[in-house]
């Protein structure tokens, strides 16, 4: 029977019987570039599992027909639609019959893990005998479902644990982290690493001759799961959690440990508790507003194909902001040229390039390359060959201007010109320009290095060549683009900057900072306005503010007016609070908050309605085409609490009636600056 599968081609999978009796059964699903797990994809595994348990081969390994990579995990999109249909559970069911199937196969089996394997991939290696990975860079294994608001729920949150270890299981499924290959071997979770051209042969040995575990990885899998160990570390486990999510926010991570910490049995046991804990959180607004999120960033993907004939990269202004995206650019392949008036500026930007890439390359061969990618220009003469030049220089429209006077000469006649203005509108910075078909903005965040997001900024006259050039360019470092209209502010900073200013007008009013950033913080943003201020820089956030204030009808308060030298932000060690340096970085001291104050019961809403609004008005004035697009640019650019879906997705779920009459009652008792803005009756606000 097992001769009689050998070379057979189903829908999604394939057979192939090597000499030495051991069966490869790949993964090629079928019209897809990328292996997931389907329904009908687990169905045919099935019957062949069924198949090759009455016939058994001398040992199977379980591999990808694709070179992109071994297996992505489920197929989202379909998990989504089974939500709908409430028939979660169905799904979850069978892919953990299916693994247990793969488990229970009376042969030897290995998983050989090529390129990323991340979620039901890594799951279904788990229910192998043994995995084997390419030292390939592009492997990486992981279980991110934490990060869709449930955990791993075909069999991965209960063989993880036994394999490797509670801890190194923990930290694998709590954070969403994956590992490369060499960290997957040093915890236990692949027994063996392989050049990828042997992969499979040295998988096939592996299922052929087995391999003994160390005693102190078995010992360790052993010894943290007992009922014992499990009461001790649970709630360790939840006070690491707790430090960085709220339960009332991301419920995933709590149900996980707590299920593990109660589940006691068999495998069937231990399973049923898994499906029921994940079906459940899988209903939950934090799941679908997380699964929403995903499809939001694969869109912003999207914007950008592979093609677009950049090789080399001129960037004009080495402060923070342009000497981070020289480096960023540097390490993601391009060669990247920085000019400034100074020599001084330079070296700076070089410096922080090469603490970039000392941290980020850690093959010291490699890194080399990277560092000769990056060069100072003092005298611009880079200009000529470059294929994009990036403007980052002082927000001065007149200042801008005159460089472009000057820049635009040398440039080649298909060369792109960028500005990483934050808030000019580029209509003011088109004047003269000789090809403003060629002209646009790109927009960075700080910290370059972490930020995700980068707008692309629109004028009447850009050409639609120039914005998917800017688009794939930005897919090709790594960055997810939206593209915005040039008004004042664009989408990310005039949606921010009411959240900012009135935190700041509550500053300067006497209620504590760190009382404000609490009530920031209780409602799911990354980190408090008072803290973000101090870390964007006072000195930007008040030019911003300046830019913004007139075109959104507001006042820059006091506290960020008049702004010492030496006390701009977290730069200076001092801002609106006092920064200490520790082993991580600069940390804000923020005073004490009596014991026996209470913030204001309106200053949660003082500060989140503003944003609300300005997000209304901005998708009413058209700066996105869509509401989805404003959703994804404010999460991915202001880290706008992702289990709450994005600013439009809030006010779905919450009511946009209910929202208004909020914003009613701040404007009779907190003055105009809170009157609802246009477009709170856009349909896009009551689907």
């Amino acid at each position: 029977m097992i001769a009689g599968l050998d070379g057979l081609r189903f829908q999604h999978w394939q057979t192939s019987l090597r000499e030495d009796g051991v069966l490869v059964l790949s993964f090629d699903r079928a019209d897809a570039a990328v292996n997931t797990f389907s329904q009908d994809v687990l169905i045919e595994l099935d019957s062949l599992l069924e198949r090759l348990a009455m016939d058994p081969p001398k040992g199977l390994v379980l591999a990808s027909a694709k070179p992109s990579g071994f297996i992505a995990g489920a197929d989202i999109k379909e998990f989504a639609e089974f939500d709908v249909k409430g028939t979660v559970g169905d799904a979850i069911r069978r892919g953990q019959q299916v693994f247990q199937r793969l488990a229970e196969l009376p042969c030897p089996t290995v998983a050989a893990i090529h390129g990323f394997c991340m979620g039901g991939g890594t799951e279904i290696s788990l229910a192998c005998d043994y995995r084997i990975a390419s030292k390939s860079p592009s492997t990486r294994i992981g279980l991110p479902e934490v990060k869709l608001g449930i955990y791993p729920g075909w069999g991965g949150s209960v063989r993880l644990p036994r394999l490797v270890g509670a801890p190194s299981a923990f930290d694998m499924m709590l954070t969403g982290r994956s590992l490369s290959a060499s960290a997957a071997r040093a915890t236990g979770l692949v027994d063996k690493t392989a050049e990828e051209p042997v992969l499979v042969d040295e998988a096939a040995k592996l299922a052929l001759r087995g391999g003994a575990r160390p005693f102190k990885q078995r010992f360790m899998a052993w010894a943290s799961n007992t009922w014992a160990a499990r009461q001790a570390l649970a709630p360790m486990l939840v006070k690491q959690v707790a430090r960085k999510a709220r339960k009332d926010h991301y419920p995933a991570p709590y149900a996980l440990i707590n299920t593990w910490k109660r589940a006691g049995g068999g495998i069937q046991s231990l399973l049923s508790a898994e499906r029921k804990s994940v079906v459940k959180l899988s209903s939950t607004p934090t799941a679908r507003n997380l699964i929403r999120v995903f499809f939001l960033q694969e869109r912003l993907k999207s914007q950008g194909g592979k093609d677009h004939d950049i090789a080399r990269v001129h960037v004009v202004g080495a402060g923070v902001m342009g000497g981070d995206i020289a480096a960023w650019s540097a390490y993601k392949g391009f060669e990247v040229t920085v000019q400034d008036r100074e020599q001084r500026f330079i070296d700076g930007a070089l410096s922080r390039g090469r603490a970039l890439f000392e941290k980020k390359v850690k093959d010291e061969g490699k890194r080399e390359q990277v560092n000769a990618r990056l060069r100072g220009d003092l005298a611009g003469d880079a200009v000529a060959g470059a294929d994009l030049v990036i403007e980052a220089i002082i927000e001065n429209p007149e200042a801008k201007r005159e460089l472009y006077a000057t820049l635009e000469p040398k440039m080649k006649a298909d060369a792109l010109l960028t500005t990483n203005t934050s808030s000019i509108p580029l209509t003011e910075l088109r004047e003269h320009i000789q090809r403003p078909a060629q002209f646009a903005g790109l927009h960075y965040f700080n910290p370059v290095a972490l930020m995700p997001l980068v707008e692309i900024i629109d004028h009447d006259q850009v050409a639609e060549a120039t914005r998917k050039r800017l688009a794939s360019f930005c897919r090709a470092i790594d960055k997810l683009p939206v593209p915005v209209a040039g008004t004042p502010g664009f989408l990310v900073n005039r949606v921010l900057f009411p959240y900012m200013l009135e935190a700041a007008t509550a500053f300067s009013e006497g209620i504590p900072g760190a009382a404000i950033d609490k009530a920031a913080v209780k409602f799911g943003m990354p980190m408090g306005p008072i803290e973000l201020i101090d870390t964007v820089g006072l000195d930007v956030a008040a030019g911003v503010g300046a830019e913004l204030a007139p075109f959104l009808g507001l006042q820059v308060p006091a506290s960020l007016g008049n702004i010492e030298t030496g006390r701009r932000g977290k730069k200076d060690g001092q801002g609106l609070y006092k920064w200490e340096q520790t082993d991580k970085g600069s940390k804000p001291v923020k005073p004490e908050v009596a014991k026996d104050y209470k913030a204001p019961a309106d200053l949660e809403d003082r500060l989140i309605l503003p944003l609300l609004n300005e997000a209304v008005a901005c998708l009413h004035d058209g700066v996105v085409a869509d509401a989805d697009l404003l959703d994804a640019g404010v999460i991915f650019g202001t880290g706008f609490a992702p289990f709450r879906g994005g600013p439009i997705q809030y006010i779905r779920e919450t009511g946009a009636a209910k929202l208004v009459e909020k914003l009613k009652a701040l404007q009779a008792s907190h003055g105009e600056r809170f009157a609802p803005r246009p477009g709170w009756d856009n349909p896009a606000l009551h689907d």
